[in-house]
């Protein structure tokens, strides 16, 4: 049953469908094609004007044969009620505006070596939830995302820093393992898995920014690079994994991190070292429409499971 939506004194009130029905017949002045046009039955139109008639205590159309005309009363309803129907499809545009955050814009930071298919697959999952929602993606390393959230350089970020400050709220999403990187051929390709001891000596290629040591440092190990030698360090991942690749080293990765074809991974063992992917807000900032979109969509993403630990 529809609701009422207009109360113009105690005991006068209309639904929105008569509205409709009588400003369709006002408009066509023929109940049948108004009829058709409100996809209702002729007796259904009628019942509802002649309620509404009884509501407004006088006749709204007189008909006279094949012709229908509006009374007085009729013209002055057609006027207010014309502007009653403009405000509720106005209103109805804006409600789904809002919750479609229409014009809302999101400034969302992340760091580089997240997984391509988990980003790609939350912001799918962020789309459904706000399909207008206008995004920016701002990508950085985990420190400066924690500096451009905290200054509001960034509304929300994807962080792995193993610790934040004080004022920034995380919740976690998943646990993601590191696992060795090599070229093929590489004596790493006949192990299932490989102990941190079987590093010791190689030739190895450093990602800059890399989370792998101070994951390291949470479990009470230590450095890597003082049983590896390290030939090369750079920043971008490709340059990395195409160093890698031409047999120049072997680099730890998370294991969510896009390949390049030739490349192979195992897991990495005794320890088990991972590192925790969160999404992080400030405490206390009221979270706007745009921004708990993004926090609820990271409750109906389904998250790699956690293969560490």
């Amino acid at each position: 049953m529809a609701r009422p939506v207009l109360g113009i004194d105690q005991g006068l009130i209309m639904e929105m469908h008569q509205i409709r029905y009588f400003l369709k017949a006002g408009e066509t002045l023929n109940f049948t094609r108004a009829a058709e046009q409100c996809g209702v039955s002729v007796p259904s139109l009628s019942r509802a004007i002649r309620q509404l008639e009884e509501e407004l205590g006088g006749q709204l159309f007189r008909r006279e044969r094949h012709l229908t005309h509006l009374t007085d009363l009729g013209r002055l309803m057609l006027e207010h009620f014309s502007v009653m129907s403009s405000a509720a499809d106005a209103a109805k545009r804006e409600a789904r505006d809002y919750t479609r955050l229409a014009g809302s814009r999101l400034k969302l930071g992340i760091f580089a070596s997240i997984g391509a298919s988990v980003l790609t697959g939350y912001l799918t999952a962020l789309r459904d939830q706000a399909p207008d929602l206008e995004l920016h993606i701002w990508e950085a390393n985990c420190e400066e995302l924690e500096g451009a959230l905290l200054s509001g350089e960034i509304d929300i970020a994807l962080t792995s820093s193993p610790e934040l400050d004080e004022r920034i709220r995380v919740v976690p999403l998943f646990r993601e393992a590191f696992y060795i990187s090599f070229a093929a051929g590489h004596r790493f390709s006949e192990m299932t898995a490989v102990s941190m001891r079987e590093l010791e000596g190689e030739d190895y290629i450093k990602r800059l920014h890399c989370e792998f040591p101070s994951n390291l440092a949470r479990l009470g190990v230590a450095k890597p690079y003082n049983a590896v030698n390290v030939r090369y360090v750079g920043e971008r991942e490709d340059w990395i994994q195409s160093l890698v690749r031409a047999g120049l080293g072997c680099a730890v990765m998370p294991e969510n991190l896009p390949l390049l074809p030739g490349l192979e991974m195992r897991p990495l063992v005794d320890p088990e070292v991972f590192r925790q992917i969160s999404m992080a807000t400030v405490a206390g900032r009221p979270h706007s429409p745009a921004v708990a979109a993004a926090v609820a969509a990271t409750q109906h993403y389904r998250w790699p499971d956690c293969r560490a630990g």
